[in-house]
């Protein structure tokens, strides 16, 4: 019977977590846009999944060992991170918007690089670690982990569930969009849009930062 209780205890903790996941991830964001165009060209989607996934896993997990409590312990931490955040989103929304003037964009495939495609996992990774939005979403997942007491580990994996889901939809299906990336002047739009994106949430960093 006790296992039992605990076992739907496990999956409301687990449904719950999806649920949270699905509300903290299904954004449009740095992270997004990068993982967008990386689908569109169809270049090291695979790898930068995967990168993504085994970080935001990690990270997940670590919120609700207790990550939650060492950022407020090391306030200094949080404010590294923002301006190194800060400073990430801009340089690279400056790219996009290099690449939306000059119409540096297109289906340049070169899959057989092999530090083009450690760029583009070093590039996923930055959009994760070096992402202030990244660092808020853990402790909103270890703070609501702490409500469900000897089930927070379900709760965790419903969050890694989710988030698994939501870059894979974002990986894979942009490739459905490719067909419409034919000509340069669709590229030119989506770069331009991303730079705008970068630098809205930039400059929205920096403002919460000084205030």
């Amino acid at each position: 019977m006790f296992s039992l209780v605990a076992a739907q205890g496990a999956g409301s903790a687990w449904l719950s977590g999806a649920g949270t996941g699905i509300g903290l991830f299904a954004v449009v964001g740095a992270q997004s846009a990068f993982i967008l165009r990386q689908g569109i060209l169809r270049q090291h989607v695979i790898p930068v999944i995967a990168t993504c996934f085994a970080i935001d896993a990690a990270f997940i997990f670590a919120s609700v060992a207790g990550l939650r409590t060492l950022t407020e312990q090391l306030p200094w931490l949080t404010t590294g991170l923002l301006w190194g955040g800060i400073a990430f989103l801009g340089w690279y929304a400056l790219q996009s918007a290099r690449r939306a003037v000059a119409g540096g964009g297109g289906m340049h495939l070169d899959d057989s690089a092999e530090s083009s495609r450690r760029a583009a996992m070093l590039a996923a990774a930055g959009f994760s670690v070096v992402n202030p939005h990244f660092w808020l979403d853990m402790v909103v997942v270890g703070s609501i982990a702490d409500n469900f007491g000897h089930a927070r580990t379900a709760f965790a994996a419903g969050v890694v569930t989710a988030s698994a889901l939501w870059l894979t939809a974002q990986g894979l299906g942009a490739r459905l969009l490719a067909p419409l990336f034919d000509k340069p002047g669709t590229w030119r739009v989506l770069d331009g849009t991303i730079a705008v994106i970068l630098s809205v949430l930039a400059l929205t960093l920096a403002l919460r930062g000084v205030g």
